[in-house]
C-alpha cells in the first residue's frame, strides 16, 4: 500500500507505518459514542463557590505564587480568522454592491467603533485615494471589506485571531495577543516579577508574533512591572494525520502523493507535554477584553487556581501516606469519599474490592494530572458541555464532551445533551506533575478511542479526515477533573468580527 515515497514522507513527518495502520483503522471502524450517565450541573458535578470561599481561594493561589512556582499562561493561537470574515467574504463576492444582510449593515453602521478602523482608513487612503467616510458616500463598500480582507491592505482574512487588533486604548489600539500579555500579568506573576506565556501558533505566521512580542513587550514590562518569557511552538509535522478516500484507502493528490491533515487543537496536547510548569493556565486566544473589563476574569482565574492547589495538596498527602504503607481504615475510607466527593470519580463495584486492590486503585486514580474547569451557564451558545461520562476501565468520571461525541439518535442521551444548564467556555488551570515533582507524560492520559470523522473535499473530490481526541476532551480523558461554575462575564470569544462591537469588547 505504502511505496518508497510514502515511506520518505513518513520519515520526514516522524509517523511511523503503525501509526498509519492505525488511522486507516478508524475509518474502518469508526468512533464509538461515549456512554453518558448524566450532564453536570450545580446538583451534580459542578462546585460553586460562595463569595467567602473566593476570598479563601485566592489567597491561597496568591500564597501558590509567593513559592516562586513555574506558572505557565498556555494559548492556543493557530486558527486563521477567516471563519471570523465569513460574513464579510460573502458581501464582497455577493451580486449586490450595498450592505444588504443584518450583519453587514451593523458593521457598516457601526464601524468607526472597530480599533482597526484607524489602521483600515489609512490602507483605504493608500489603496484607493479616498478614505472610509468617502468610499461609503460613492457606495463603494466592497473596496473597504476588500481593504480588509485582502493582502493590498490589512490581510484580516489570511491572518490569525491573536495579531488582529481587537480593543481601542488611549495609547493606541491593542490586538489579542496583547491582552494576553497584560492578563498574564495580573494572575499569573510569581514573587520575581515573571510571567510566561506560550502561545501555539501557524508555522507561517511565527515571525510575526515573534516580531509583535518583540516590539510590544518592554511597553507591558514597564506597565505592569514584570518580566516576560514568551515562547511558542507549531503543531508537530508528527500529529499530522492521513486522508483516507471513502472506501478507506489512503487519499491520493492528483500527482500521487500521501494527502495528511492537521489533527485538529487535541495535536497540542504534545505542545502542553512538552511545556516546563508546575500549573498551566489554558485559554483560547480570542476570549479575552479590554482591561476595564478584566476583574471579573482575573478573579476567576485565580480563584480556579486556588481550587487547583487547594486539591493538590490533598493529592498529594493522600499519596505520600499510601507509600509508607501506614494508613489506617478510616484514612482509605476518607480517600474514597474525596476521589468520589471532591473529584467525582466513582467505580460501581468498588466494595467488591479485596484492601490491596482498593489501595492500588486509589493510588492509579489520584496518580494523574489535575485540572479545574470553569463552567459558565448555557445561554445558547454553541460548543461542548459538562457530563459525567463511563470510562473504558466502568469507572464514572466528569468529562467534556462535543455534541459529536454522543448518539444524538439515542433518545435518552439527546435528551441529557440537551438538559445540559452549563457549557464549556474553554478555561482552564492543569496540575502537571506529581507529587515527587516529575512532570506526567500528557500523551499517557489520552483516550484514543475519542476521535471523529469529518467530511472534506480536496481537487473537487470528497474525503474523510480524521480529528485527534481534542484538547479539553478526549486528549484529557483520563485526568483528575473538576469543574466549577464561573459567571458568563468571564467568557467573551470572538467568533464573528461583529462580536467586537458588544460592550464587553468596547
Amino acid at each position: 500500500m505504502l511505496n518508497a515515497k510514502d515511506l520518505e514522507l513518513l520519515a520526514a513527518k516522524g509517523i511511523t507505518e503503525g501509526q498509519i495502520k492505525e488511522q486507516l483503522a478508524c475509518f474502518e471502524k469508526g468512533f464509538p459514542y461515549l456512554e453518558i450517565e448524566a450532564s453536570a450541573s450545580v446538583e451534580k458535578g459542578i462546585k460553586v463557590i460562595s463569595q467567602e470561599e473566593q476570598a479563601r481561594y485566592m489567597e491561597v493561589w496568591d500564597a501558590y505564587l509567593a513559592k516562586n512556582k513555574k506558572i505557565v499562561k498556555f494559548v492556543p493561537a493557530s486558527g486563521a480568522a477567516s471563519r471570523m470574515f465569513k460574513n464579510m467574504f460573502a458581501f464582497l463576492s455577493a451580486d449586490y454592491a450595498v450592505p444588504t444582510t443584518d450583519f453587514e449593515k451593523k458593521f457598516f453602521n457601526e464601524i468607526t467603533n472597530f480599533a482597526f478602523y484607524p489602521a483600515l482608513n489609512e490602507k483605504c487612503m493608500e489603496n484607493e485615494g479616498k478614505d472610509i467616510p468617502a468610499l461609503i458616500a460613492a457606495g463603494e463598500y466592497k473596496a473597504v471589506v476588500s481593504n480588509l480582507l485582502e493582502s493590498k491592505g490589512l490581510n484580516y482574512g489570511a491572518l490569525p485571531k491573536g495579531l488582529l487588533l481587537f480593543h481601542k486604548y488611549p495609547d493606541g489600539p491593542r490586538t489579542a495577543m496583547e491582552e494576553h500579555l497584560a492578563e498574564g500579568a495580573m494572575y499569573a506573576k510569581n514573587n520575581a516579577g515573571e510571567v510566561n506565556i506560550h502561545f501555539t501558533v501557524s508555522p507561517e505566521h511565527k515571525a510575526l508574533f515573534e516580531q509583535l512580542v518583540a516590539k510590544k513587550v518592554p511597553g507591558f514590562e514597564n506597565r505592569f512591572s514584570v518580566k516576560y518569557d514568551v515562547s511558542f511552538s507549531i503543531q508537530k509535522p508528527s500529529t499530522d494525520t492521513i486522508a483516507a478516500a471513502m472506501d478507506n484507502t489512503p487519499f491520493r493528490t492528483k500527482d500521487g502523493n500521501l494527502l495528511f491533515r492537521p489533527g485538529g487543537h487535541g495535536a497540542l496536547i504534545e505542545n502542553l507535554n512538552d511545556v516546563e510548569a508546575d500549573v498551566v493556565f489554558v485559554k483560547n486566544i480570542d476570549n479575552v477584553v479590554p482591561d476595564s473589563f478584566k476583574c471579573s476574569t482575573v478573579i476567576w482565574k485565580k480563584v480556579l487556581a486556588g481550587v487547583l492547589v487547594s486539591l493538590q495538596e490533598k493529592i498529594f498527602g493522600y499519596l505520600k501516606l499510601i507509600e509508607t504503607g501506614k494508613y489506617t481504615h478510616a484514612q482509605v475510607e476518607e480517600m474514597i469519599h474525596f476521589l468520589q466527593n471532591e473529584l467525582c470519580v466513582r467505580k460501581p463495584d468498588i466494595k467488591t474490592l479485596e484492601d490491596a486492590d482498593l489501595i492500588l486503585y486509589i493510588k492509579k486514580k489520584l496518580l494523574r494530572p489535575l485540572r479545574v474547569c470553569g463552567m459558565v451557564k448555557n445561554v445558547g451558545e454553541p460548543g461542548g458541555g459538562p457530563f459525567l461520562a463511563v470510562n473504558p476501565d466502568g469507572t464514572v468520571s466528569l468529562q467534556i464532551l462535543e455534541s459529536s461525541q454522543i448518539d444524538m439518535n439515542d433518545p435518552k442521551k439527546k435528551a441529557l445533551f440537551e438538559k445540559g444548564t452549563h457549557f464549556n467556555p474553554v478555561d482552564l488551570v492543569c496540575a502537571v506533575k506529581n507529587h515527587k515533582g516529575e512532570k506526567y507524560n500528557l500523551p499517557d492520559f489520552v483516550d484514543k478511542n475519542t476521535g471523529f470523522i469529518s467530511y472534506k473535499s480536496k481537487d473537487g473530490r470528497d474525503l474523510k479526515a480524521l480529528e485527534l481526541p481534542g484538547l479539553w476532551n478526549g486528549a484529557m480523558s483520563d485526568w483528575n477533573t473538576v469543574f466549577v461554575e464561573v459567571p458568563i462575564s468571564t467568557f467573551n470569544p470572538v467568533k464573528t468580527v461583529n462580536d467586537l462591537l458588544r460592550k464587553e469588547h468596547q
